[in-house]
């Protein structure tokens, strides 16, 4: 293995064989394990000194043409080859590995930049990265190996697991939207809860996770969350569930385990979603669901004649649903007499 390092910001740059990556990540090594493997790059584009990976078969006629010094295959693909290649069941997962052996992550020097304002009560895990620009709050514990990105705003009393990432913009912490009426006046619910999150979650950048009223706002062991999303005040993400960018997630939602919320999807508040749901991109989720599967809550896209064609008629729906209970009840009435049985 090679690498380079630049001083200020440590960047290492790596060049490995394609023997050293196997003895780090396994899987069938096939042809020369000499070659050097610097950066990955798809299968289209790749030239010398780069692998490339086939995770779907409908781009399997690039394996003809490509440049690439090596390849990542599917274990089916074993024999089909010439040139080096690993043999893996998942090539995906296999090229992220690679990936993150290929680009380690920058350190800044030092650590944590000096315009950071941590509060003396603040607690810091070890080997902490902070950038500049970052807030950290009274009574916050960030956990081990924390890298929080410029800009972060992390409020009083929130706890930060290990290993968690927070790009720039993030805001953790800040007050649920919790106020009651008087009258025409709205008078504010203090929000006395914290933010929880668990180990080897990252969020994205410009996310805002808000604390809890009463109890706190969870979000659970592997979460992983794009950029620009809304969790409201007492929501709970369980464990491993990855939500896509502009989610918006209302109060007190509890969204289970291993769940998928595509982009721009839309909870109502006060809602749970089982373990192992999939929801699709723009779905607007107003009911609790209970039954794991994928779950579509959006009309497909239509030229705009049609939409308001469509619109018109639906809002006519419920005039014509009591128009059919009436003939209906017509029928029932008619046949009654027919046939001389009571209706």
């Amino acid at each position: 293995m090679t690498e380079s390092c630049q001083t200020k910001m440590v960047r290492c740059d790596v060049t490995l064989t394609l023997s050293e990556i196997q003895a780090s990540l396994g899987g069938e090594l096939v042809g020369d394990g000499s070659v050097a493997i610097s950066s990955i790059a798809p299968l289209a584009s790749a030239e010398a000194g780069q692998v490339s990976f086939l995770s779907q078969r409908k781009y399997a006629p690039l394996l003809a043409t490509t440049q690439a010094s090596a390849l990542i295959l599917p274990l089916e693909a074993a024999g089909q080859y010439p040139r080096a290649h690993i043999l893996t069941r998942n090539p995906y997962l296999y090229f992220a590995r690679v990936s993150q052996l290929l680009n380690p992550s920058r350190v800044p020097d030092p650590a944590i930049h000096p315009s950071v304002v941590i509060s003396p009560t603040a607690k810091i895990g070890r080997n902490a990265v902070i950038h500049a620009g970052v807030v950290i709050g009274d009574g916050v514990v960030i956990g081990d190996d924390a890298r929080i990105y410029p800009n972060v705003t992390i409020y009083h009393d929130c706890h930060i697991g290990d290993r968690v990432v927070l790009h720039a913009g993030v805001v953790i912490g800040a007050d649920g939207f919790g106020n009651a009426k008087d009258g025409d006046a709205w008078v504010k619910i203090p929000q006395v809860g914290r933010v929880v999150m668990g180990d080897d979650v990252e969020v994205g950048a410009n996310t805002c996770i808000d604390r809890g009223a009463l109890e706190d706002t969870v979000i659970g062991n592997g979460v992983k969350i794009d950029d620009q999303i809304m969790i409201g005040h007492n929501c709970r993400i369980g464990d491993h569930t990855a939500i896509a960018a502009c989610a918006g997630i209302a109060g007190s939602t509890i969204i289970g385990k291993r769940c998928l919320v595509g982009g721009a999807a839309m909870f109502s508040g006060h809602i749970e979603i089982c373990d192992d749901v999939q929801i699709s991109g723009g779905s607007a989720i107003i009911k609790s669901i209970r039954k794991p599967g994928q779950y579509t809550g959006v009309f497909p896209s239509l030229p705009h004649a049609d939409w308001l064609h469509i619109a018109a008629n639906v809002r006519q729906l419920d005039g014509l649903a009591k128009r059919v209970q009436q003939l209906e009840a017509q029928i029932q009435s008619l046949t009654a007499a027919k046939t001389g049985e009571p209706s």
